[in-house]
Order: C-alpha cells, then sequence, then structure tokens
C-alpha cells in the first residue's frame, strides 16, 4: 500500500508518538456512549484508540485520500465520516453534549478555533493539539505579548488549561515547531454578561488593532476618554492590560449608550 504523503495546504502533519497518543487519550477520558467529534483524523493515530473506548465516533476531514483510508480501517456503523472544511462544518446538527478533539491543522488554527466558538452552548468540553504558540496565546494573562484578541474572545467563553508540551518529533513529517494539549470547557451561561456579544467582539477587535496605540485612540469611535475613566480603565492603557471583564464592561456601557439613545431615555 502507498504511503500517504502530507499535504501542506491541509497542513498535515501526522502523530505517531505512542506515549503522546496515550497521554491524550488519558486526558480525554472518552467514555461508551459519549457524543464525541474528531477534526482531521489523518490516518487514525487518535480515532482507533477513541473506538476503542466509545461505541461510535463522528470525524470530519477534507482530505478524500484519507476519507478512503478510514473507510478501509474502520466499519461504518462505527465510525461516521464527515467529508467537508471544519472551518464550514455545521457543528450543530451532531447534537448537544458534544465533545470536540483533533490535532488542528497550523494553518487555519486560529479561524477554526473562533468558528468551534459559536458551538459553545453544545459542547461539554474540546481537547485540541495545536501549536505551542498558539495555546501560549490561547491562556495567556493579561500584560504580556501572546495576550491578544484570541485570548480575550476565548476565555470569555471557555475555561482553558494548558495540559502537556508535544515536541515536533512526534509527528511525521516533524512540523518545525512544537506543540502543545490544551483543554477547554464552556463557561456557565451566567457568568457571560456581555450584553450585546456581537458589540464585545468589536470592541475586543479594535482595541487590538492597533495594540500599541492607547485605548483612547484606538476605542475613540465607540467611547470617549472620559468614559473610559469614569469606568474606572486608564484611557492612556493599552488593550494587552485589560483584562476580559473590562472589554465587557466597554461594551456594556457603549450597548447602555445606544439604547438610551434609541429610546430617548
Amino acid at each position: 500500500m502507498t504511503k500517504h504523503v502530507a499535504r501542506k495546504r491541509f497542513g498535515q502533519n501526522f502523530l505517531v508518538a505512542p506515549d503522546i497518543i496515550a497521554g491524550i487519550i488519558a486526558a480525554i477520558a472518552p467514555f461508551p456512549g459519549d457524543n464525541l467529534v474528531e477534526i482531521g483524523p489523518g490516518l487514525g493515530a487518535l480515532t482507533g484508540p477513541l473506538l476503542e473506548k466509545l461505541g461510535r465516533l463522528q470525524v470530519v476531514e477534507i482530505d478524500r485520500d484519507l476519507i478512503a483510508t478510514l473507510r478501509r480501517n474502520f466499519p461504518p456503523e462505527r465510525l461516521t465520516i464527515h467529508e467537508g472544511d471544519a472551518l464550514r462544518f455545521d457543528f450543530a446538527g451532531l447534537g448537544a453534549g458534544l465533545r470536540v478533539v483533533g490535532n488542528l491543522p497550523y494553518n487555519i488554527s486560529t479561524p477554526l478555533l473562533f468558528h468551534l466558538a459559536q458551538y459553545a452552548l453544545q459542547v461539554r468540553d474540546m481537547h485540541f493539539m495545536l501549536q505551542k504558540e498558539v495555546v501560549d496565546r490561547m491562556v495567556a494573562s493579561p500584560g504580556g505579548g501572546e495576550y491578544g484578541r484570541l485570548s480575550v474572545m476565548l476565555q470569555y467563553r471557555f475555561e482553558m488549561e494548558r495540559l502537556f508540551p508535544v515536541p515536533a518529533l512526534a509527528f511525521d513529517p516533524a512540523p518545525k515547531v512544537d506543540s502543545a494539549i490544551v483543554r477547554m470547557i464552556p463557561r456557565p451561561t451566567e457568568s457571560l454578561l456581555a450584553q450585546d456579544e456581537d458589540l464585545f467582539a468589536r470592541v475586543v477587535l479594535a482595541a487590538f488593532g492597533q495594540r500599541r496605540k492607547m485605548l483612547r485612540n484606538t476605542l475613540g469611535k465607540l467611547i470617549g476618554a472620559a468614559d473610559l475613566a469614569a469606568l474606572d480603565i486608564a484611557p492612556t492603557a493599552r488593550a494587552e492590560e485589560l483584562a476580559t471583564a473590562e472589554f465587557v464592561k466597554i461594551a456594556n456601557f457603549i450597548n447602555a449608550q445606544a439604547n438610551s439613545a434609541v429610546t430617548g431615555a
């Protein structure tokens, strides 16, 4: 059988280290009956061990050659294959209590994380292997260079935990960077305090759009310096200095002002 050649356009690097595979399966802790979907199963390094623990598994894969391999190796009554791009896949159709796992391609990891965040209300947890630098940004705290839009938007909706590193040599072909495993658990609905989440997202995007500039400049079209000061947020601060809750506070203030203008209150 011809060996599958990793395709750069799909960001393919196949996990081959047995100890790392075992560690990921232990972290996921799959249980029979779990509603679990794997993104980018590749050659099935995680798929096989997951199926040993589960009755059935769903996967999302874009590469037709890999799909053919998966169909040869796993029975259709146990493995449901959704052919297509995970960036455009509607995870809402997979039901509630969804557990999402995967070795996410480096080249689409950030947009894919934003796409998956849309389905947080029906997700139980997510476990991903990502480029270490991406995981560092996901779990970063305010005040550092790694803290940015990705940090704020994901930490608003998820509890984040970096689990363990994965060296480049655990893959074939080996990427030029190390990876890490991250666990994401949706936060309770009652803790999501942004009154208008689209507005919250716009505030965060504007603030980090020119991250070296002060908030009075980056957010000047949305909120005045005096109003920032009234919220106990320094107009001279930069986006990386604000915690997620402070971005929520700004967005809710702008939302309240807009509603008052509409009602004439």
